[in-house]
């Protein structure tokens, strides 16, 4: 199988997370992905420990089945081998922030006059436009500026950071494999390509799917613990006695009342408590009561039959081995250039027909050189010459 992609190529030009992460989508999917990397300027990830054989374990994992491209962009050679490139390709992924790829002569109104139908998507952290372009900024930047921040965290500890990238994965990855793919079914219809704009600050915004409408219609600014999903309700972790964590989310009736029951406190659910925002504060002071008089052991017995929205907070190890985790795969052994396998996270998405491919994890910086320029028309004589100019390495 050769993925629900196959017939895709790509440049991709991105470093760190975001743009990495969704190109490692796409080529889970079936993409032929190149990654063009300058060879004075490798990107940070490569240096994160641990390493294995040389390599970044996660270099390996954002960069598993993409060939690597060494091409130093500030050279005038490695420009125009860009140019000759995108004319076969289909999409290019950029994360520089706005005008570098024009200043470096491969911005997408110069790569469209070789190719119309290119679809060129930049990630950056604002957007093209507007006052914040040229700002930098990170993950927790995005998600404050987005008003995610804000009411994420405890009211006696303030706003605290979030354990996972929201706005550079669910926000520039996510957001840039959709829109890629929309823009991909524009162009079957009209043979148009298009530049593709992600702000990852956009995207965190966009996603206060039940916050929004009652702020925006009602005036309810959400809080610290103030809302029902944030810890404003019983929907929230609490210690057992083993100081391990139990997570209790059963807002509907239905699982409020299999929960009470369990906890042998049947009389609260037929109080209606689990939709009463006056008595959250007591309730929830309650029910710490009761989980601090087992261990998680004891209460994960216990909830394991029922249908009550329960479930023990583990830590990564412990997820790896969950039987939920175990049966759907989602952890898989990529080869590795040295002949061996890395253990990585699998692709979420369960395909019927085309199941994700997983060819080798991310190689060293130029690995791919020859293959590609060779495979792209360039005789050895113009890599030769392109090496001598140090547009390559």
């Amino acid at each position: 199988m050769s993925g629900s992609l196959s017939s895709l190529k790509v440049l991709d030009f991105t470093t760190l997370l975001p743009g990495p992460f969704g190109a490692m989508i796409l080529a889970d999917w079936g993409a032929e992905v190149v990654r063009i990397e300058s060879p004075t300027r490798p990107d940070m990830v490569r240096m994160l420990p641990p390493m294995d054989d040389g390599v970044s374990a996660c270099h390996g994992f954002l960069n598993r089945s993409k060939k690597s491209l060494a091409l130093d962009l500030k050279r005038p050679d490695a420009v125009a081998v860009v140019k000759r490139l995108v004319k076969d390709y289909d999409i290019v992924v950029e994360q520089f922030r706005p005008g570098v790829m024009d200043r470096l002569g491969v911005g997408y109104e110069v790569l469209k006059e070789a190719n119309p139908g290119l679809i060129f998507c930049s990630i950056t952290g604002y957007g093209q436009t507007g006052p914040y372009k040229q700002r930098a900024g990170h993950d927790l930047n995005y998600l404050s500026i987005a008003g995610v921040a804000g009411y994420n965290g405890r009211k006696d500890g303030g706003p605290a950071p979030v354990n996972v990238q929201i706005a550079d994965v669910a926000g520039g990855s996510y957001h840039s494999v959709m829109a890629i793919l929309a823009a991909v079914i524009h162009r079957q219809q009209t043979g148009e390509g298009q530049h593709l704009d992600i702000s990852m600050t956009d995207a965190a915004f966009s996603m206060h799917a039940l916050t929004a409408p009652p702020a925006l219609v009602g005036g309810v600014e959400p809080r610290l613990e103030e809302t029902q999903l944030n810890g404003g309700s019983f929907y929230d972790c609490y210690e057992t006695s083993d100081g391990r964590w139990l997570s209790v989310a059963g807002l509907e009736p239905q699982f409020f009342a299999q929960f009470c029951q369990a906890i042998g406190h049947p009389e609260w659910s037929s109080k209606g408590l689990a939709l009463n925002p006056d008595i959250q504060g007591p309730l929830k002071q309650d029910i710490a009561a009761v989980m601090k008089t087992r261990t998680l052991a004891e209460w994960v017995e216990v909830f394991s039959p029922l249908d009550a929205c329960v479930e023990p907070v583990l830590s990564f190890s412990e997820a790896c081995e969950h039987p939920h985790i175990v049966e759907r795969e989602l952890l898989v052994d990529v080869p590795t250039a040295g002949g061996g396998s890395q253990r990585q996270l699998a692709s979420p998405v369960k395909f019927s027909a085309t199941p994700p491919r997983y060819d080798f994890t991310g190689v060293q910086l130029g690995a791919h050189t020859d293959e590609v320029l060779l495979g792209a028309g360039f005789s050895e004589e113009e890599i030769a010459g392109l090496r001598k100019s140090g547009a390559t390495m």
